[in-house]
């Protein structure tokens, strides 16, 4: 077997291992964050949860960091309390970006990671299968749930050669994404492989795996070898280390290769992580603001290799220079090292550790003006500037526009190649971290809800006819971000659906929250890879909320299909994709014997127009009951009449890869 079926396989607690097939797989870890954080919680509440049932759950407070009114801290007292209610380790504010965080305290080869952010998947290099889901799943899993996925194709990707100088991890991935697009990893685990890998560091590899998500893959996988070992060993965890590989004999549904050693710097022009061309094809684009940071480069050596190229020089003047730290961890070695300094001398501004300019928490740029970002992401708007210029980078590039004033391919600076030295051992730093309560001592906590957290809506079956008017028709690869925004502006209230709902699609048609309203139920029709990017569930849950009950598109991307089946909404698929062409804005779509269709069949007529389904008999129930927490309830009353999972039986830890 290769790595990822290894993964699978003992994990695997119900289905068969064919693609396309619905799997169950046994939860190891869980990680939530606080744009999801809150709804997790709430729903934690809403199953009568007693205590979490993975071996470690973790919840890191990184994204919605500026308290400009009371609401964010509310939250952040919220889940504070809920951790230490339900026995979850709490990350607070300042401590760090989740994804690199995790890794340092929590990364075990071998274990399954379920979490709340698409770019949980930056797990895989360390061997982990990591995969980002919605709230609710990761709800589920906490509560002793299997993990549900349709079984993906294994790709299976061959590194050769070594990266040459000022060409970087970033660029490997950018590569990808270059040949393949947002699309292309859709229902595919990316396993890497080869000779090359020993040339990339976990953290490296971090970068790569993170970006799986933009390329729409279920997750990436990594071996977990020397430079694993070598990271353990760093955070004091070198116990940890299990050696993992694919077997030598392995196959792989598609293959793939990139040899190393001829990738060149790259960049993503704005509007998309997919659209990438060359650095040097693009040079000379005046820049004005700079970002370091993000889960994307999370790394020591990813803001040291800026540090070293700007040592000794100053940022340009008109460009403003952003570091964000991802962990308190790598802002120490920072300081120990001296590259904080040299940031500091050159003009660089230093901001708190955590997500924040990459979900739009601060450093908006201005409106056409060129902003570099070290980021995962560029959809429009998602900078918190409605008409953004957001391109994305490796560190080498961006510290190159930083000197210059202008797109700069690194290898024309007239610089030595920088020489970055990071200490063997990280600096220890782990007091803030929040350990579990004893669970007697958990049942006594009380949830701590200030007005501002909201609960989860009524959620009513799906009826057997509907008369649905077409809201909003959209294009291709709608992302989450236009959905529904994060960002300073709506972040605040993502533990108020109703208060939340004023913003739903509001980067694609400020007026739909009105419409919606005074429609009732209604449809929203798009094109292909409808709903990536984050996994954000308020994405399903406000528009539901609204009174959306069937999105029709030509396919949609994984995380969100899942997250409106959990909710109740109806996705359907062109059956000929031609027949997008005719249904327009404002056309009215009658929908009759929906039950029947999605009970025994995967095939709905729309006045003419074929749509279907690909939803499992699980998913169908949630659908028909309105959600799958309702679904829950129902099931439960069938069975005993009682509403809480916290009667669920222990889970079996026992797991091995044999």
């Amino acid at each position: 077997m290769n790595l990822a079926e290894k993964l699978i396989s003992s994990h695997l607690t119900g289905g068969e291992m064919r693609p396309g097939e619905e799997i169950g797989l046994r939860v190891d870890q869980a990680l939530v964050q606080d744009a999801t954080g809150t709804m997790v919680m709430l729903e934690l509440e809403a199953l009568g949860l007693d205590r979490v049932r993975t071996e470690v759950a973790a919840q890191y407070v990184d994204h919605n960091l500026l308290q400009s009114d009371e609401r964010n801290m509310a939250d952040h007292l919220f889940l504070r309390s809920a951790c230490r209610r339900y026995g979850i380790w709490y990350s607070p504010p300042g401590n760090g970006v989740s994804h690199p965080t995790h890794m340092q305290h929590f990364g075990l080869p071998g274990r399954t990671l379920a979490g709340a952010d698409s770019h949980t998947c930056a797990a895989g290099s360390l061997g982990m299968l990591a995969i980002g889901v919605g709230g609710l799943e990761v709800a589920m899993a906490m509560a002793g749930q299997p993990l549900h996925v349709t079984m993906p194709r294994i790709w299976g990707i061959r590194l050769a050669g070594a990266l040459p100088g000022w060409v970087s991890a970033k660029d490997v991935i950018l590569e990808l994404l270059r040949r393949h697009g947002v699309s292309g990893g859709v229902h595919k685990i990316i396993e890497y492989h080869g000779p090359g890998l020993g040339a990339l560091s976990a953290m490296d590899r971090h970068v790569i795996a993170n970006m799986g998500a933009e390329l729409g893959a279920t997750t990436s996988v990594f071996p977990s070898d020397e430079r694993v070992l070598e990271f353990l060993d760093a955070q004091g965890r070198a116990g940890d280390y299990v050696e993992l590989a694919a077997d030598p004999a392995a196959g792989y549904d598609i293959g793939d290769e990139i040899d190393l050693s001829v990738v060149e710097p790259l960049i993503a022009r704005p509007g998309s992580p997919g659209n990438v061309v060359p650095v040097g094809q693009v040079a000379g684009e005046p820049v004005h603001q700079v970002v370091v940071g993000s889960s994307a480069n999370p790394g020591l050596r990813d803001f040291a290799v800026v540090a070293e190229m700007l040592r000794g020089r100053q940022v340009h003047p008109q460009v403003s220079l952003e570091i964000n730290p991802t962990s308190r961890q790598v802002l120490a070695d920072l300081i120990k090292t001296g590259a904080l300094t040299a940031l500091i001398e050159s003009g660089a501004r230093i901001h708190q550790t955590g997500c924040l300019g990459c979900i739009g928490m601060g450093q908006a740029p201005a409106v056409g003006r060129n902003s570099l970002r070290t980021f995962p992401r560029n959809f429009p708007g998602r900078s918190g500037t409605h008409d953004d210029s957001v391109w994305l980078c490796s560190p080498e590039t961006a510290a190159a526009a930083a000197l210059t004033g202008a797109i700069t391919d690194p290898r024309d600076l007239d610089l030595a190649l920088p020489a970055v030295r990071q200490p063997r051992i990280a600096s220890a730093v782990t007091t803030p971290l929040q350990s579990p309560l004893p669970i007697a001592e958990a049942r006594q906590v009380a949830l701590v809800k200030a007005d501002s957290i909201g609960s989860l809506p009524e959620l009513d079956p799906l009826p057997d006819s509907l008369a649905l008017p077409v809201l909003l028709k959209v294009g291709d690869d709608v992302s989450t971000d236009e959905i529904l925004p994060a960002g300073a502006r709506a972040l605040p209230y993502r533990s108020d659906i109703a208060a939340l709902a004023d913003f739903a699609f509001g980067q694609l048609d400020e007026t739909y929250p009105q419409r919606a309203r005074a429609a009732g139920p209604h449809t929203v029709v798009g094109g292909r890879n409808y709903g990536q990017g984050s996994s954000r569930e308020h994405a399903a849950i406000v528009p539901r909320y609204l009174g959306l009950r069937v999105v029709i598109a030509k396919s949609f991307a994984r995380i969100h299909w899942q997250n409106l089946a959990n909710f109740g909404v109806l996705a359907l698929e062109f059956a000929d994709e031609a027949d997008y062409d005719r249904i327009a804005q404002g056309d009215e779509l009658r929908l009759d014997g929906l039950r029947e269709a999605v009970e025994t069949g995967n095939e709905v007529n729309a006045g003419g127009v074929i749509l279907r389904h690909r939803l499992s008999a699980r998913q169908r129930a949630m659908v028909l009951a309105g959600g799958w927490i309702p679904e829950v309830r129902h099931a439960a009353d069938r069975a005993s009449g009682q509403h809480q999972l916290g009667v669920l039986p222990a889970r079996d830890d026992a797991a091995g890869l044999g």
